[in-house]
């Protein structure tokens, strides 16, 4: 089992946007065959980091899941609606496993 971390820096006055990207994501991810743990928006701190955390079986699996997710009618409006509004500014995706007990 590999988490996907991503992590986003986002506009700091479009954070509205974000959100609503991100529970857009919290129903196509499931249904395309990843384990959501969640989405993260800023609260104190810094106002332009984000995060989205899932599991996925291994890297084939997330291969067919990217696959999946980009003929997904609300994945790939939900893409569009990132690229139009222009809310994140970088994205930036790794693949942990867990190694603790």
């Amino acid at each position: 089992m590999l988490t996907c971390f991503i992590k986003y820096h986002i506009a700091p006055t479009k954070k509205d946007l974000f959100e609503e990207y991100s529970r857009n994501w919290s129903v196509a991810i499931p249904r395309n065959g990843a384990d959501l743990v969640g989405y993260f928006a800023p609260h104190e701190g810094s106002s332009t980091l984000a995060y989205g955390v899932y599991h996925i079986e291994s890297l084939a699996a997330y291969e067919q899941y990217r696959q999946q997710l980009a003929k997904d009618p609300l994945g790939l409006q939900n893409y569009q609606f990132a690229q139009r509004e222009k809310f994140i500014l970088r994205e930036d995706r790794t693949f942990l496993k867990k190694i603790s007990i």
